[in-house]
């Protein structure tokens, strides 16, 4: 599952350096040289210069090595294992266990070996222990806080991530539309959008299912939403709260007159506008209106809710 850089032809990466394997498995480089040559767990390729260089199913076999690491495998008898029996018992405890370390760990492997049965065996497992809330507080939000770390160490393939995304995204929509049979609140209603050309909106979902969980009335309008299509909400007589996500967009030297257009269509209404994100510290400056909240993160706005 995990991840793969692109090449000019943007094909998937087949030769990962030890600093990748490093990134992907948080096992240090110098424990994995140890592995590899006390053990002989790994068998990477080298260059005409002598340069380490490791394939997709070496690095796959270091994350099953890992996991089996992580749940009181001694090295020396994984090392005793063939390969076949290093995948199958990894898999055992990936459908076994729902502790968070190791369900991320399953998680990368999904990912990285595009394997939806394992993402969902996964998932099952941890529902065995775990409420869905849990799951995502717990797990899929660490995750996706490794797979950002990974997007800067370039070892990340879109692919991968739009895989992943799109199968948590399946899972919010699901237990979202458990819920909407049970509006009670609905003096006001949610209005959740993102911005033009913003596309991520992992957040932006699972806060929806935080407000129809507390029985509110929402309205989700998704990704990539021009401002003037709000206006049709501001006409409402019953009071609105937008909520928007900012991750990508706008960009930086285009928030302030993003957030100053805001401002100007919520001058003089009763409604509310919420923006969420760590670039709302880029707009904390300016003089906005008493209808206009920021908040680094959906947590925090949780916390008030």
């Amino acid at each position: 599952m995990f991840t793969l850089k692109q090449n000019k032809l943007n094909s998937i990466k087949q030769d990962f350096t030890i600093k990748d394997l490093e990134n992907i498995s948080g096992i240090k480089a110098h424990t994995i040289r140890i592995w590899e040559k006390r053990y002989n767990l790994l068998k990477p390729n080298r260059t005409d210069t002598n340069i380490r260089y490791y394939s997709p199913e070496n690095l796959t076999k270091l994350l099953n090595i890992v996991l089996l690491n992580n749940n009181d495998f001694k090295i020396s008898k994984i090392a005793a294992m063939t390969d076949d029996e290093i995948l199958l018992k990894s898999r055992e405890l990936a459908f076994s266990n729902a502790v968070s370390d190791e369900a991320i760990n399953s998680l990368k492997l999904s990912m990285y070996q595009f394997d939806k049965v394992l993402f969902n065996n996964t998932y099952n497992t941890l529902l065995q222990k775990k409420t869905f809330r849990e799951i995502f507080k717990n797990v899929f939000i660490p995750f996706l806080e490794q797979i950002g770390m990974l997007w800067h160490t370039d070892t990340l393939l879109p692919a991968h991530e739009h895989f992943m995304s799109n199968l948590i995204s399946q899972k919010i929509l699901s237990n979202t539309e458990k819920l909407q049979y049970n509006i009670t609140n609905t003096n006001k209603t949610y209005v959740l959008f993102l911005p033009e050309n913003e596309i991520h909106e992992l957040g932006l979902l699972y806060l929806n299912y935080e407000l129809v969980l507390r029985g509110f009335h929402t309205i989700y309008l998704g990704q990539s939403l021009p401002l003037n299509n709000l206006n049709y909400f501001l006409e409402n007589d019953k009071e609105v709260c937008f909520i928007t996500s900012l991750t990508i967009q706008p960009y930086n030297d285009k928030i302030e007159d993003y957030f100053n257009e805001i401002n100007d269509l919520m001058l003089e209404t009763n409604h509310k506008f919420i923006a969420i994100g760590h670039k709302v510290q880029k707009i904390k400056h300016l003089p906005l209106g008493k209808q206009i909240h920021l908040y680094e993160s959906i947590s925090d706005l949780l916390k008030v809710l």
